[in-house]
């Protein structure tokens, strides 16, 4: 207490011998003793009392994370009728036998009898569309990610697409292109990603993993497949990135299991993602048989980018987007047209939160990607 005492004639003297400062110097040294009628000096200028952000597509939006705003469509908790409803709202493409669906995140293809999957909607949607002929899927967005499925009322013309999307492979030619959210960025930030797969039995669970000397008898009994990637990194953020995904080959997860090899996994992704590591701050590949499916782990700076916190990771959905499908306008795939499907609200807001570029989602980048251009080299690996 003396002590106090002693040093508070110093304060005062102090104080009194400071000269004439800015208002704004002032603030800095008044910023130990403000009351609750003081301003900080970040906060002089007028604003709002419910702190607010202004997003690039002109809504206002609170800080808040995706899961309030925009919120994420939860497929289970939805009936047949409001499921079904969803899907017409998002019809993106009509026009003869055809209908092109913006699909959401979490909606299988396929399964068992007593879920909910597109299949065992198609009767409903042809009804809800006014459509006479039966709807078979041509083209889809596997369940954990969202975009655009291609459906087709007419068996003839079902065929004709199989057989051009045949074609495009053995060119090879890319049909279809994703846009993902990685964490981590890709280097080169434009390549190929070559890597046999195969589908191993690890624990209770069927993973994808990667196979580094595939024999040739393993290819040839179809226990291993030769994948194919092609990538191209269209913005990057404080150590995330927005990445454009040409599959050229098709296997279960390819994409996912894909984007490990590059030590950048899809945000959101809950299976694969264990697989990249950090030892001594450098990037390490976790091997597969401990690095088992958990909520993905994110570093600090980009949960509080996500206003997120690691006990919410389980349900951060899969940044992961079908956004472009070739189609073929005739039997001879010599007129082609390009299926487009914006990402789910969440996706934009992602990348609005991760300080990503949003006119990267919004321009028309069909000039820049490389969906006509016919490869005469085929992979090598």
């Amino acid at each position: 207490m003396n002590l106090l005492c002693r040093l508070f004639p110093v304060v005062s003297r102090s104080w009194l011998a400071m000269p004439e400062l800015p208002s704004h110097t002032v603030s800095g040294y008044l910023a130990s003793v403000r009351t609750k009628n003081t301003l900080a000096r970040y906060r002089t200028r007028q604003q709002p009392k419910d702190q607010e952000i202004r997003s690039s597509f002109g809504a206002r939006q609170e800080r808040v994370s995706i899961l309030r705003d925009p919120g994420v469509v939860t497929v289970g908790k939805l009936t047949r009728e409001k499921l079904c409803e969803l899907l017409v709202q998002s019809v993106v493409y009509m026009k003869g036998p055809l209908v092109a669906i913006n699909k959401p995140q979490g909606l299988s293809i396929a399964g068992k009898q007593e879920e909910v999957t597109l299949l065992s909607l198609l009767y409903e949607l042809r009804e809800s569309l006014g459509l006479s002929h039966e709807l078979h899927v041509v083209k889809a967005a596997p369940k954990e990610s969202s975009g655009l499925v291609l459906l087709s009322g007419c068996h003839t013309t079902t065929k004709h697409m199989e057989e051009f999307y045949a074609r495009c492979r053995k060119t090879p030619m890319p049909v279809a292109t994703y846009w993902a959210v990685t964490v981590g960025v890709p280097d080169p930030p434009e390549g190929e990603i070559k890597m046999a797969l195969k589908v191993e039995r690890i624990g209770d669970t069927d993973l994808v993993v990667p196979v580094m000397d595939p024999s040739k008898g393993s290819l040839e009994r179809r226990e291993v497949k030769k994948t194919e990637t092609r990538y191209e990194v269209l913005d990057v953020a404080d150590g995330c990135a927005l990445v454009q995904l040409q599959p050229m080959s098709i296997f279960q997860a390819q994409i996912l299991v894909h984007a490990t090899l590059k030590f950048c996994p899809v945000l959101g992704d809950h299976i694969y993602s264990a697989r990249v590591g950090k030892l001594l701050g450098e990037d390490i590949y976790v091997p597969v048989d401990i690095a088992l499916p958990q909520a993905q782990l994110l570093e600090d700076k980009i949960l509080r980018r996500m206003l997120f916190t690691q006990q919410q990771m389980h349900r951060m959905p899969l940044h992961l987007h079908l956004h472009q499908l070739l189609m073929p306008c005739d039997s001879a795939g010599q007129d082609l047209h390009l299926l487009t499907a914006p990402p789910p609200p969440f996706f934009l807001r992602t990348i609005q939160l991760l300080g990503l570029d949003t006119t990267k989602v919004q321009q028309d980048r069909t000039k820049d990607i490389p969906l006509f251009r016919t490869a005469a080299k085929k992979p090598s690996y």
